[in-house]
């Protein structure tokens, strides 16, 4: 199925690892060019920079400047027609609400919902004055379904949301589309990772990482993680032209985690 993303122009945030690295491919293999952006690289992005299609920007995106830093690096491509916003992180807070400090919760604003904030008001122009454009937005079931041990974290995935959601509103008259892709746990660092959620949880707990992750996997109906490919074929539906009518929209993507009646 073509998607009609050839010879188009996307920026990725978080670019170097995880989701948002398997965006980044999926993008180049539909024959986007793409502006990568992440703190660090990684081998992986690397060989995608190789391949020509790919522009690696090494960039603070919690910082106030670092997303609009991020866009300009695109501005010489003469086009900008699709943002991913996928930067995120969380830390789980075993030791319950009231040991969450003001600066935690403010780091888990800034780079869940001000990252994409700013990113979004970076690229906006540009779109605007074209009359087209794609934004997809990472964001993920704990905008509703909230757990006490990431409370900033779901809280600012719910907001993350809800600006999406309205913000399609103002901007989708003039040709740009805002949706929302809302996974479960996925099979990268931010959960099973050293630094991941299922170790911290394991050495709050006692108990073994591998233990927790599948005790985690085992909620969902299917019995697993999500795949960052998953993610990643589902998001450049939504950037391409096969999904012309859609915005507005937020889409769950966890196995059957969340049941609904």
């Amino acid at each position: 199925m073509d998607l009609g993303l050839t010879g188009k122009v996307a920026v990725v945030t978080g670019a170097s690892r995880g989701i948002g690295l398997a965006v980044t491919r999926a993008l180049v293999e539909e024959g986007a060019h793409v502006v990568a952006g992440s703190r660090r690289t990684s081998t992986e992005l690397t060989a995608l920079v190789d391949t020509g299609r790919v522009r690696s920007v090494s960039v603070d995106l919690s910082t106030p400047d670092g997303p609009a830093e991020l866009v300009s690096a695109a501005a010489d491509l003469g086009r900008l027609d699709i943002l991913v916003n996928n930067v995120g992180s969380v830390s789980p807070r075993m030791n319950g609400f009231l040991e969450v400090t003001d600066d935690q919760w403010l780091t888990s604003i800034t780079v869940n919902l001000m990252a994409a904030v700013r990113t979004t008001r970076a690229v906006l122009p540009t779109m605007l004055a074209a009359g087209r454009g794609a934004i997809v937005t990472i964001s993920s079931v704990n905008a509703f379904l909230p757990d006490p041990t990431v409370p900033d974290y779901s809280a600012a995935k719910a907001a993350l949301t809800n600006f999406s959601k309205a913000l399609s509103k103002e901007v989708g008259p003039a040709g740009i589309r805002m949706n929302t892709v809302s996974p479960g746990p996925v099979a990268t660092d931010l959960w099973l990772g050293d630094g991941g959620v299922a170790a911290a949880v394991a050495r709050a707990t006692g108990g073994d990482p591998t233990a927790v992750s599948a005790a985690a996997a085992a909620q969902s109906v299917t019995g697993r993680f999500t795949q960052p490919h998953e993610i990643a074929d589902l998001v450049v539906l939504l950037a391409g032209e096969r999904a012309g009518n859609t915005t507005g929209a937020d889409f769950v993507i966890d196995g059957g985690l969340i049941t609904t009646t």
